[in-house]
């Protein structure tokens, strides 16, 4: 039996309340819908705001309790979770294909990638350290210590349904924090399979409670107005981001927002440019392109850019496409129909300002919302195309001439999230890595995330950081105790 089977059988496509699962206390329920045939899968139930304010009571009502445990009990409760994931990982991975599209290996690959970080702060969760110094007037000591903010309300995205739920679920139970999870209403079974898996893990009831909604309008604001929760930590558009900065601004409610990208993938001229090209193949290509931190625009030397462009075209144009489950399949299909229609429409919008479709360009396939990686050559640096976030297979390439030209075109951009960098002058790539605005730089690599790497960028990308130690002091507060002994 698949895990979609286990969930619908066993009402699990309820919310998660206080260790129940149950259902909207209007009916109301969301359509799941596989993006490789437009079909519907499933539904889940969607809370309303009555629904909301019943988690914050139950995450309310579980923190204290939860708090008090001892970091070795909820680093225990982390581990039996990691092993979970990985003993079940196969059929997390079948799942995460129906409901996002992305090809079995790399969801299989997710699901590691997401089991790591309930690794990592199981470690974290006994490292809660503080600090004791001497006043500078001698009179008292001065005792720094970590306490754990409080009710969290988790906001994840769609493109990685296990590790965004993974990469905040990890920290607040290390830190000591209960949870209102709410998953993207395009991929909410993950976040319900890892409801009972968390449980499965001894994880108490309460302290995790997950509302799928498709109100989120009407129910983050009602869980942000109450005074009991503390924290929220965003993975989404910066749109968005901007939104729920505001809300949380009217009860001073801690943030961490990891938000939009517009990733500068840099090539220079004594850049390996096969080494280049397997690089931007993951950076562009993970996710089949919708990721916050994607290499968005390719700026690549004038001198190497003709050689660049073609092989990122044969790498590009060589791949299969067709749906997840499907063997052999490199590229799954987009999200939705919005996603789709985003792709026509950055390709039309840079052609009509005058840069050529090198592969790709069409849609490719039907039923599904499928678009075929596309390479666009010739891209003018003022080309509209450059400044959104693409979110999907399309890889726009564009000329520099100098080092202080393409560190002015890496950061002409309100983003900060990630950048790649290919050169094989090392002290050049420190240069040029410190000169430009981003919170996450790859010298010759396409891949930087790491549970155990600070991940987060700057301007408005974002506000903190996930993953490493300071992923944990997110849902943490600094208390300071004066004594004199």
């Amino acid at each position: 039996m698949s895990l979609l089977d286990q969930l619908n059988n066993s009402g699990q496509t309820h919310l998660l309340i206080g260790g129940e699962w149950r259902e909207s206390s209007d009916g109301n329920r969301i359509d799941v819908l596989d993006p490789s045939t437009a079909d519907t899968l499933t539904s889940v139930a969607s809370g309303n705001e009555d629904d909301a304010l019943a988690a914050v009571e139950s995450a309310a009502t579980a923190q204290a309790a939860w708090a008090a445990t001892s970091p070795r009990e909820r680093a225990t409760i982390l581990d039996r979770a990691f092993q979970l994931m990985i003993d079940r990982k196969d059929e997390l991975a079948q799942l995460v294909v129906q409901e996002m599209g992305k090809a079995l290996p790399e969801a299989a690959g997710e699901v590691a990638y997401a089991a790591e970080f309930y690794r990592w702060y199981a470690g974290e969760a006994v490292r809660n350290l503080g600090s004791i110094s001497t006043a500078p007037g001698g009179d008292k000591r001065i005792i720094a210590i970590g306490q754990p903010v409080g009710v969290s309300l988790l906001i994840t995205p769609w493109n990685f349904p296990l590790a965004m739920a993974t990469r905040k679920i990890g920290p607040a139970i290390a830190a000591g924090c209960t949870m209102i999870l709410k998953p993207a209403s395009d991929t909410p079974l993950s976040a319900l399979a890892l409801g009972q898996l968390m449980s499965d893990a001894g994880l108490p009831d309460g302290v995790l409670n997950i509302l799928p909604s498709n109100r989120s309008s009407k129910v983050v604001p009602a869980i942000l107005a109450d005074d009991r929760v503390r924290m929220v930590s965003f993975t989404g558009s910066t749109e968005v981001g901007r939104t729920l900065l505001a809300e949380a601004a009217k009860t001073v409610v801690k943030t961490a927002m990891e938000l939009g990208g517009n990733a500068p993938f840099i090539v220079c001229e004594d850049a390996d440019i096969d080494a280049a090209i397997e690089g931007a193949m993951i950076a562009k290509m993970r996710n089949g392109g919708q990721s916050c931190i994607a290499a968005n625009r390719f700026l690549v030397h004038e001198a190497v850019a003709g050689s660049f462009t073609e092989k990122l075209s044969a790498a590009m144009g060589g791949l299969k496409v067709g749906p997840g489950l499907e063997a052999g399949v490199e590229l799954g299909p987009l999200i939705n129909q919005s996603a789709q229609d985003d792709m026509i429409d950055s390709v039309a919008t840079a052609v009509g300002s005058g840069s050529a479709v090198a592969t790709g360009g069409e849609t490719g396939r039907s039923p599904g919302f499928y678009f075929q990686p596309t390479v666009l050559a010739d891209v003018a640096p003022d080309n509209p195309v450059l400044a959104r976030e693409i979110f999907g297979p399309i890889a726009p390439v564009t000329t520099f001439s100098s080092d202080d030209e393409v560190i002015a075109l890496a950061n002409d951009t309100i983003y900060g999230l990630a950048a790649y960098l290919y050169t094989g002058d090392l002290a050049r790539g420190m240069r040029i890595s410190e000169a430009i605005e981003y919170g996450m730089v790859g010298i010759n690599r396409g891949l930087i995330s790491d549970p155990a790497a600070p991940f987060g960028g700057v301007k408005q990308s974002g506000v903190g950081r996930e993953g490493a130690h300071e992923g944990m002091l997110e849902f943490m507060e600094t208390k300071y105790i004066a004594a004199d002994w």
